[in-house]
């Protein structure tokens, strides 16, 4: 790759890096799907700079990696990713059109997002035995919060014991793009957390307070430690093929919806942006989503 796509590209990273403050493994989405595009032009157009690379050029790319079998929604995410390379392109003021302007997006068969029942939640919260030990309270705290508040997963390894705010049942809850969001908790569930952080601070020596939940070694959770838990018993109680952190909260979401709450509340919650170029979030008061969380969700 030309050292001048190098330039283009690194000053596109620093951008998301310290502007959009994406995460690390979002930067290096984009950063392989960048470098992929500018190695195929320059191999198969020789571009001098990016002021030549036209539609056909992208075009050309995305048969390349049709016919090599990419799935439409990993096309689709390079698709976007070329997008906002060449829209920041034009805000520098380095392009005058961008090559992106007439490329539609590959169509994705939409698949709809597998969640745990009701009935089998039921019996992962009343009938399940968790080991009476360290591993066992942590792992039955990982399920309580994934299914009474929805969070991501990397933000559930992310909670730190302030963000816990006991007195109004609520927790902080730290968001793609770093942005924050106040989720309402039942009652029980705060006493849970509560009685978590006690017993971490009682029996469990060098912890790491400043973060919620912790292994038998007083370290912080690892992404793999938080998947294989929910995959070992959700295994217990559903037979659906996915038995995924994302799976509850998927789980989270339909019961709300099924039980009568409203949509825009349920963004909210989820920390999600709209599918509109304007990713604008809902604005519920906190009061509201606890009156919503109350009256929807069953573990409320």
């Amino acid at each position: 790759m030309p050292i001048h796509q190098q330039f283009y590209i690194q000053g596109f990273l620093d951008y998301l890096k310290f502007q959009k403050r994406y995460s690390q493994h979002t930067i290096i989405s984009y950063e392989n799907d960048l470098t992929g595009f500018f190695d195929f032009i320059q191999l198969q157009f020789a571009a001098e700079s990016i002021g030549d690379i036209t539609a056909s050029f992208v075009r050309s790319w995305l048969a390349s990696l049709k016919e090599k079998g990419v799935e439409s929604k990993t096309i689709n995410r390079k698709i976007s990713s070329l997008k906002s390379f060449f829209k920041y392109q034009l805000k520098e003021g380095i392009l005058q059109k961008s090559p992106m302007a007439i490329i539609v997006s590959a169509k994705v068969k939409k698949r709809l997002p597998q969640f745990v029942a009701e009935a089998d939640t039921g019996t992962l919260f009343n009938y399940l035995e968790f080991p009476d030990d360290w591993n066992g309270k942590t792992d039955r705290l990982i399920f309580h919060l994934l299914y009474n508040t929805g969070i991501r997963q990397a933000e559930l390894i992310s909670l730190r014991t302030a963000h816990i705010d006991a007195g109004n049942n609520t927790i902080k809850v730290l968001g793609k793009g770093n942005k924050e969001r106040i989720l309402p908790v039942s009652s029980q569930l705060s006493q849970i957390i509560k009685s978590y952080i006690t017993d971490k601070k009682a029996n469990l020596q060098g912890t790491d307070t400043d973060v919620l939940l912790v292994n038998e070694k007083g370290k912080k959770l690892y992404p793999k430690y938080v998947y294989n838990v929910v995959k070992k018993y959700l295994s217990g109680v559903t037979t659906i093929d996915k038995k995924s952190p994302h799976v509850m909260r998927h789980t989270f979401a339909t019961h709300l919806m099924n039980n009568g709450a409203d949509i825009n509340a349920v963004k909210e919650l989820l920390g999600h942006s709209s599918l509109a170029a304007t990713q604008v979030y809902t604005h519920n008061t906190i009061e509201k989503l606890k009156e919503v969380y109350k009256k929807a969700h069953p573990k409320a």
